[in-house]
């Protein structure tokens, strides 16, 4: 008789007799062990199960099934899986055997032990079993992945179960094996109704118990397809379930499952969980997240949104990158770090914004961005990005709803949360009435809005453009909250219940003036049908449009209107609409930028470009946009590419034209294509890094942004070509586009310099003019030609021959010509000749002037001529000079104020300003003293370009060339040696005395250049502003009001106001020769202020004093949670200068080679002792921790948006390899271990918290290798989560893992 056959006859035996099942199982095992099969055997299992269902269905044999489960003689997993199979079927034939199958479900389905001999073979027979491969086929039968599927499938059978038990199943069970009678046994009901309420008892057990729902996390995690439906059914019983109501312990609520995805559930998910000290620490960092007790904190945990807006503002740069863009991914980034609710952080995007109004509330004055160009930030660019977070997640629950079954999708679209996060952080921005007061150039605009909602909740909403606000019967003063929520109803994220917000209207009135005015022009006139009347026009430029519509008539003149017409289209989007139309502002950029590049006629085939016939109205828009506001708001918006893009072709269009023809321009000058093109090219060479000094293209290292010093039009071009052809591709931009007008349309064809061969061949010119001396011209030839007209023209002005200025270049003494006019019937030819042309006559002018040929006034003078011939000529001016400069061939010039301008007027009141800047914000370089007794000297073209740029009238007709002219003389003087910058402000400011406080700062700022020391010093400035550092700290309590303070210029009596450090450092970080060094700097200033903060903010000496006081243990009692979160602000301090400065490329740096360097050196750290010196260590790698994680979420962002992320996986797995060959005893480290410990735990902790998506791009293998070095840390929690985010290819390790791990 065989091993089968015996123990069954054994069973039946023991059956009859109603043996004990103890003796039972000793007997089986007995036969077992002799049969030399294997424990636990799955053949028992099998026939046990087979010989129970259902011709035995006896207690007793329950009892003999259930005793071989709990002594291992079978597998308990397979032994359930085949009574699912059975039982279920039948659970309403045979519901007593379901009662059974329940209750040993509850005995073994919670107890993991997977440790057995033949465990991968007993969960393969259950993959065949419950046919695993039809149900998940796409997933591996890897042993851990059955084990997940098989609870999994468990708890489904149940709900499944249960729902059709109830009458509540809507389709035909999907888990459930089919009920093949459907019989119904009398008197059994209460049993069925028992069997029910325990089944769900069950299913609560599995979603909440310590292992099972962790392990079910996993299917919601990594199999969403089948979560989706599982979830879907648990929500239809919690909400229809009768049964349930009647349960004790388990309600509606509690029945389902946590949110595993967020870090409030896995937060109670691990509450049971085994801690360790570094654990707790890990915890106190979490908290110290959301601290928002004091406003200080709380603002400080959005203080890259200040610096981030501050550096905006920056007219020295024009970022060919989208704020919008750039915000939004630093708004995602923040929320995620600092573990907060949407509603916070569109509180703090709001707060930023309006700080930056505030500190331009009473600007100085200077060719830089002011108040129109913050007003555009707080109430377009901050609105969009608020936009793009809520169209976001939009998009993302369309894509999800599309993907889901038809069932669901009206709970998909219901899910979207991010719409009433704003409303919460708008009514609670009423609160900040100090940032809300609105600046006196806007306090009209928003008594408007203030009594659009009064009039609106009174119920007379259409009568606002009738009515004066003064004259209505109750205050409708308003406020900056007012102009943001007008700025959101314009963009349909909030509508007029909003109006309605306690507090947001006063009292409400309800009858109206009785003196009405006439109707006067408006913007409903013109919607009205009106004609484009003077007076019309007059209004429509200074009163800002409000509407799509509005612009979009607007645009239907510029396109089918008459020439008249057109041109008063043109002016109106250039006026107010441009700079104050926040509620249209994005629109008003795309339709300049499309009417800038009108379409071709049908069939044109003239000689020469279409646009020339288009002149006065494109002149309109080259002149209406080239203010620094104007040019920074093309920036902000992000459509400078595009901008670029459109004005190559005007460029080459009208720079190939001869001006034959002339047109009168609106103000009456006479306009030739010569203007229009210096218009245009001037607008071009302000789009990209043109300013710069030709020694910046040597400067840098590798943490210098790609292309960073180089960015051209070729350059510009590229973004362009990259922009349209990723646009509405993602689900964002497709909810986006339905913003846009439907009118606008852009060309996807890619476009590049070879488009356009003379800005090409200008182009390259430019390049070589910076990369070596001119060339022998050769005599004779056409351009030399141009040459001696060009020569011509200015020595007749000044009355002088051009032959003694020309001496390589005239062939002879015949070529001179003969009168000023002759000069300009020459010059009568392209513009693109005149600037081939011009780099040989400015180095003749030059030359000149160095051997006494031609004084310095008559050069000055000679270069204005040429510049007020064709303006276009300051650009190549520009690069010829700044080269020269940079070649250092030439002998100075003395500013004496006989050959040149003298500065001495004014000179020491410069220095002594400069000193008051530089000691304000802790910076002392005494090598950079100006000796009073020396001599005041300029490189010889550098005094040439200063005196050309002081020639100048500061009037609106010579804006655009000055803001070309003056950035790039304040870039050239700052690479000089010391003193030429002051000696170049104290010029200016003699000239320009309202401009002296620019003047003076810009000379400030050039201390920076020369000095790595002053660097240093001001970024110690900055640490110990933001964090109130120091016994005798000026900044009292620090925050972002003493870092960024209040901007600069003469705001009180007294003089010149001191700036913040941290404004000064965001109008220098740009000159800083070479970044790289900054990377240690800023390591080395955070980890000094991770001591002074563990020691309550005082420096190490006077603790060391205050310790021997009675009261000398006070310092030490600053709470853990207190310290980590200053700590925190000062990571994200240093986080933030080192991105701003540097970019992706000096995060990358960071976090591959200089973290790596610190571990292993860990040079400069004075060792403290005792429990302090433990907390400390520990502070400092917490602090190292979220300094690389911030970082890396700057750059880099927390998901795959951003174009810099592909550069993520990599850098990433460069620095975890090194983590795990430190873990795993590879390497030796000379940090403290306390740090080291604190710092891989705070980093994987924070990756895991903030950036899960970054976890689930790397790869598996090092993943597992950090998951098995921080188990050796007795961080199993952490280990776990690393894993379980990496998704199905780890799955399986991560279900045994959970097994494995005990209490």
């Amino acid at each position: 008789m065989g091993v089968w056959d015996g123990i069954m006859q054994v069973t039946k035996l023991a059956q009859e007799k109603k043996t004990d099942p103890l003796l039972w199982s000793i007997q089986v095992s007995s036969a077992l062990n002799s049969g030399g099969v294997s424990l636990p055997s799955i053949e028992l299992a099998h026939r046990l199960v087979s010989h129970i269902c259902f011709d035995n269905h006896l207690p007793i044999t329950w009892k003999f099934l259930e005793k071989a489960m709990s002594l291992r003689l079978l597998p308990p997993f397979l032994a359930l899986s085949l009574l699912s199979s059975r039982v279920l079927p039948l659970r309403r034939l045979h519901p007593s055997a379901y009662t059974l199958y329940m209750d040993l479900l509850s005995r073994h389905a919670f107890s993991l032990l997977i440790h057995f001999p033949n465990y991968p073979s007993v969960m393969s027979s259950i993959h065949h079993l419950l046919h695993f491969s039809q149900l998940y086929s796409s997933l591996d039968p890897h042993p851990g992945v059955v084990l997940v599927l098989f609870l999994f499938t468990l708890v489904s059978q149940l709900l499944e179960a249960s729902l059709s038990d109830e009458g509540l199943l809507q389709h035909s069970p999907r888990f459930l094996p089919v009920d093949p009678a459907d019989i119904v046994i009398d008197n059994t009901d209460a049993l069925r109704r028992k069997n029910t309420a325990m089944a769900i008892q069950i299913i609560s057990r599995f979603l909440h118990h310590k292992l099972t729902s962790r392990i079910l996390a996993l299917v919601q995690r990594n199999m969403p397809a089948h979560w989706g439906p599982f979830l879907h059914q648990l929500q239809r019983l919690a909400a229809n379930s009768t049964l349930l109501r009647s349960l004790k312990h388990v309600t509606p609520e509690s029945l389902l499952p946590l949110d595993f995805n967020s870090p409030t559930g896995i937060k109670l998910l691990c509450s049971e969980w085994k801690t360790t000290p570094t654990l707790e620490l890990n915890a106190v960092m979490a908290d110290s997240c959301a601290v928002q007790s004091r406003h200080d904190s709380w603002s400080l945990l959005w203080l890259p949104i200040d610096l981030i807006l501050e550096d905006a503002m920056d007219g020295n740069h024009v970022a060919e990158a989208s704020a919008v863009e750039a915000l939004t991914g630093l708004v995602k980034a923040l929320q995620a770090v600092n573990g907060t609710a949407w509603h916070s952080a569109f509180l703090g995007l709001w707060i930023a914004a309006l700080r930056l109004v505030q500190r331009e509330r009473d600007p100085g004055e200077g060719p830089v961005p002011r108040l129109d160009t913050c007003l555009s930030m707080l109430l377009s660019i901050t609105t969009l990005v608020v936009a793009n977070l809520i169209e976001e997640e939009e998009g993302e629950l369309i894509e999800e709803a599309e993907h889901s079954p038809a069932n669901q999708r009206m709970d998909k679209q219901a899910l979207g949360e991010r719409h009433g996060e704003l409303v919460t952080s708008l009514q609670l921005l009423g609160d900040y009435e100090n940032l809300l007061t609105p600046p006196q150039s806007v306090i009209w605009g928003a008594n408007q809005a203030a009594a659009k909602a009064t009039l609106f909740v009174s119920g007379h909403s259409g009568y606002l453009e009738h009515t004066n606000v003064n004259d209505l019967p109750t205050n409708c003063s308003g406020n900056l909250r007012h102009l943001i929520v007008e700025a959101c109803i314009a963009r349909h994220l909030l509508d007029t219940s909003a109006y309605f917000w306690p507090g947001y209207v006063s009292a409400p009135f309800n009858q109206l003036p009785h003196s009405i005015p006439n109707h006067l022009p408006s913007w409903s006139s013109l919607m009205k049908g009106s004609p484009l009347t003077p007076p019309l026009v007059n209004v429509l430029v200074a009163t800002p449009a409000s509407s799509l519509a509005e612009i979009e008539k607007v645009f239907e003149f510029a396109i089918k209107g008459s020439d008249e017409e057109k041109i008063s289209a043109a002016t109106i989007l250039c006026g107010a609409s441009l700079v104050r139309g926040w509620n249209v502002q994005e629109h008003i950029v795309f339709f300049i930028i499309k009417m800038l590049s009108p379409p071709v006629p049908p069939k044109y085939s003239g000689t020469e470009s279409y646009l020339i016939s288009h002149a006065p109205f494109l002149n309109v828009f080259l002149v209406g946009i080239s203010s620094v506001d104007s040019v920074q708001i093309f920036s902000l918006h992000g459509v400078v590419p595009l901008l670029a893009a459109v004005l190559m072709p005007i460029c080459e269009a009208f720079g190939s034209s001869v001006p034959n023809v002339s047109w009168t321009a609106v103000t009456g000058e006479k306009l030739t294509c010569h203007a229009v093109f210096s218009n245009a090219f001037i607008l071009l060479l302000r789009l990209w890094r043109f300013d710069r000094p030709p020694v910046e293209h040597v400067m840098g290292g590798a943490a210098t942004p790609a292309l960073g010093s180089q960015l051209g039009p070729e350059y510009l071009l590229l973004v362009r070509n990259c922009m349209l052809a990723s646009y509405g591709k993602s689900p964002r931009d497709r909810v986006r586009s339905r913003r846009f007008s439907k009118m606008i349309s852009f060309s996807l064809e890619p476009l590049f310099m070879d488009s356009f061969p003379k800005l090409n061949i200008w182009y390259r010119q430019h390049q070589e003019c910076i990369a070596s001396t001119c060339n022998t011209l050769a005599p004779g030839g056409p351009v030399s030609q141009i040459v001696e007209a060009l020569l011509s023209m200015m020595c007749k002005k000044i009355n002088r021959s051009a032959q003694s200025l020309t001496p390589t270049t005239s062939g002879s003494s015949n070529s001179s010509l003969s009168s000023l006019d002759d000069a300009l019937m020459k010059l009568k030819v392209p513009a693109w000749d005149i600037l081939e042309a011009t780099p040989f006559v400015l180095d003749a002018a030059l030359t000149a002037c160095a051997h006494g040929r031609l004084s310095p006034r008559e050069l000055a003078t000679g270069l204005k001529d040429l510049a007020d011939f064709l303006p276009a000529t300051l650009g190549t001016i520009v690069s010829y000079l700044s080269s020269e400069v940079t070649r250092g061939i030439w002998k100075p010039a003395f500013m004496n104020g006989t050959d040149w301008p003298s500065p001495a007027a004014n000179l020491s009141i410069v220095e002594q300003q400069i000193k008051k800047i530089l000691a304000a914000t802790g910076v002392d370089v005494p090598s950079l003293a100006i000796d009073g007794n020396a001599p005041a000297t300029l490189p010889l073209p550098l005094a040439a370009f200063l005196s050309l740029t002081i020639t100048y009238k500061l009037d609106k007709s010579c804006e655009r060339f000055v803001v070309l002219a003056g950035p790039s003389l304040i870039a050239l003087s700052s690479g000089c040696p010391w003193p030429c910058m002051p000696i170049v402000g104290a010029l200016w400011a003699q000239k320009v005395k309202r401009w002296s406080d620019f003047f003076v700062f810009s000379a400030s700022a050039t201390v920076f250049h020369h000095s790595r020391d002053a660097v240093v010093q001001l970024l110690r400035s900055c640490f110990a502003s933001t964090l109130g550092l120091g016994s005798a700290c000026i900044y009292n309590n620090g925050g972002v009001g003493t870092l960024l303070g209040h901007g600069f210029g003469s705001h009180y009596s007294g003089g010149f106001t001191p700036v913040a450090p941290g404004f000064l450092y965001l109008r220098v970080y740009r000159s800083i020769r070479d970044v790289m060094f900054l990377t240690d700097e800023i390591v080395s200033l955070l980890m000094l202020s991770v001591r002074d903060i563990a020691n309550g903010g005082l420096p190490k000496g006077e603790v060391e004093k205050l310790k021997k006081t009675k009261y000398g243990m006070r310092y030490g009692q600053v709470s853990l949670s207190g310290s980590m979160t200053r700590v925190k602000h000062a990571a994200l301090l240093g986080a933030s200068f080192l991105w701003i400065s540097g970019g992706s490329g000096l995060v990358q740096s960071l976090i591959t080679e200089t973290l790596p360097s610190w571990f292993l050196s860990a040079q400069g750290l004075e060792q403290e002792g005792g429990e302090s010196g433990v907390v400390v260590a520990m502070l400092r790698g917490y602090a190292l921790a979220c300094f690389a994680v911030l970082g890396g979420t700057f750059a880099w962002g927390i998901d795959s948006s951003s174009p810099a992320s592909k550069r993520r996986p990599k850098v990433l797995e460069i620095h975890l390899e090194f983590l795990a060959n430190a873990l795993d005893g590879k390497i030796s480290l000379r940090c403290d271990c306390a740090t080291w410990r604190a710092y891989v735990s705070g980093v994987m902790s924070l990756m895991v918290s903030c950036t899960p998506l970054w976890i689930q791009e790397l790869d598996v293998g090092i993943l597992k290798r950090m998951s098995n070095g921080l188990r050796q840390l007795n961080e199993e929690d952490l280990a776990l989560h690393l894993l379980e985010i990496r998704g199905t290819s780890v799955m399986g390790e991560v279900a045994e893992m959970i097994c494995q791990t005990r209490l």
